[in-house]
């Protein structure tokens, strides 16, 4: 494409469609930068479900936008965030649909040890925030566990170390989850190892460990980046088997220890950390048993010795059997003699009642309560007890008959008395004596009972036996005094009877 140098010859120059346009400036750019190299600090980025990433890279002046597609930030040891100071590589293209270029990332790294530092910082301090190194969330570690799990790589010599370590102090089963330890393959292979030692089932086919040990032997801070990275962390506070992380020397911190139950300097220390000595133990079992013996050997001696004292305070068994002896000796010299004498009294007394058992006397007994049997019987006759029933049930009737009649009288007696009540009532009432032509007078809600009290009522309602009428404003003008001007008469207003008698004026 050639440029015009006069403005004036434009109208001759070729047209261009916008795709050729963006075309030829997307070979120029592709062409000139195939491969770049790019420090800056890591600004916007988006990680959408499609597995790439966008981001910016940008320093004091300008800012370039980057992708890299999933292929390649799967592979990254180190995933980029803002704020990250970055060695970016890969090539510059344009990005026909916005009209804007763009470098395509093949890799990216921190940007030396300073931006690796500050980004471990600043991880910590989030997942730090979230709660995840909280002290109360670690688990105490088993005293002897049965089954041991360990994650790290099966050909180098931590797990050597550590089954080592094992059979010298306590021979316990282990399990090996093999890792990758560093690399791109490290994380997401520790964090798969943590996760699938908790989904066993306990006491299953393949059991699951009563405690964990992540290990791995020393290195820089690139090599032990992976137990660095929020998905290891995440993994080991979310376990729920005790976790020992055991990861480079004493002087390597990584974020792991801090989401762990307990953190051991070394691998050989982990391993130490897991189990006691069981010399120590037996010994320990030694010394115990030989206590408890000896303890057992005193208590039995001194209360040996006390049963002895208390023996000297206590009488011979013969002492205490002389008097019981001799009682015994007495009574057994007396026992011939109280037999001999017991029995002649009983013969004597067999005697004397023998003389009185003649035959004519039992025969006369016999009679007698013969006789009485007799007497008995003819008070028990049937015929008797029924005329005696038949008697009481007469009686009975009798006395329901009278019972009838008082309260049929008692009742009529009642009834008189109400019924004279009653016509007292009626002749007491005033309401009779209004049906006789007399009326009630009410004077401002006020019985009148006089002529003055009439002429000073303002209102005035005259009670009949058939209702009651109510007189507008009467005034103070004594009636005799009036003009003979008839006054107009106001309709009566009918008032329901009262129910109960009220006070009031006869006349």
């Amino acid at each position: 494409m050639d440029l015009i140098d006069d403005p004036q010859d434009g109208q001759n120059a070729p047209e261009f469609t916008v795709t050729e346009l963006s075309g030829a400036i997307k070979r120029v750019i592709e062409g000139e930068f195939a491969h770049v190299r790019i420090r800056g600090e890591v600004g916007r980025v988006s990680r959408p479900k499609s597995g790439h990433v966008y981001l910016d890279l940008k320093d004091d002046r300008a800012v370039i936008a980057g992708v890299m597609w999933k292929g390649v930030a799967a592979r990254l040891t180190t995933q980029p965030e803002e704020g990250m100071e970055v060695v970016a590589t890969g090539r510059l293209t344009t990005f026909p649909g916005q009209s804007r270029y763009q470098i395509v990332i093949d890799d990216i790294k921190p940007a030396g040890m300073g931006a690796l530092m500050a980004l471990l910082e600043k991880r910590k301090a989030q997942l730090a925030g979230e709660g995840l190194f909280a002290p109360e969330r670690k688990r105490p570690l088993p005293y002897l566990p049965q089954i041991i799990g360990v994650v790290t790589s099966p050909s180098g010599a931590v797990i050597r170390d550590i089954l080592h370590r094992l059979r010298d102090r306590f021979p316990r089963k282990v399990l090996i989850w093999p890792v990758a330890v560093q690399g791109e393959r490290c994380a997401p292979e520790v964090t798969r190892a943590i996760e699938g030692f908790n989904a066993l089932t306990p006491g299953g086919a393949l059991p699951r460990p009563d405690l964990l040990i992540v290990a791995r032997g020393g290195g820089s801070v690139e090599d032990l980046w992976g137990f660095n990275e929020e998905s290891v962390v995440r993994a080991a506070a979310a376990s729920q088997i005790p976790l020992i992380s055991a990861v480079g020397h004493e002087t390597d911190v990584t974020l792991i220890d801090y989401a762990s139950d307990k953190r051991a300097p070394t691998p050989t220390a982990a391993a130490e950390l897991a189990v006691p000595v069981r010399a120590e133990l037996l010994a320990w079992l030694e010394s115990q048993g030989a206590r408890l013996t000896r303890a057992v050997t005193a208590g039995l001696g001194q209360r040996g010795q006390r049963l002895s004292d208390l023996g000297r305070a206590l009488p011979r068994a013969d002492t205490l059997l002389e008097a019981p002896r001799q009682r015994l000796d007495l009574v057994a010299g007396r026992l011939p003699s109280a037999l001999l004498s017991g029995v002649q009294r009983r013969r004597v007394a067999l005697a004397e009642h023998g003389g009185t058992l003649r035959p004519a006397a039992l025969q006369q007994r016999l009679r007698h309560g013969r006789e009485a049997l007799d007497r008995v019987s003819a008070r028990l006759d049937p015929a008797r007890l029924q005329e005696r029933q038949a008697r009481r049930g007469q009686e009975l009737d009798a006395l329901w008959s009278r019972f009838d009649r008082a309260a049929t009288r008692q009742m009529e007696r009642w009834r008189s008395r109400i019924a004279s009540a009653d016509r007292m009532h009626e002749t007491l009432s005033y309401k009779a004596t209004l049906d006789r032509g007399y009326a009630v007078v009410r004077g401002d809600d006020a019985v009148v009972t006089t002529r003055a009290a009439a002429g000073q009522a303002t209102r005035i309602e005259i009670e009949f036996s058939d209702g009651r009428i109510t007189l507008g404003d009467a005034g103070a003008t004594d009636p005799e005094d009036a003009p003979d001007t008839p006054k107009p008469k106001r309709a009566a207003k009918p008032r329901p009877k009262p129910d109960a008698p009220e006070q009031g004026s006869l006349f």
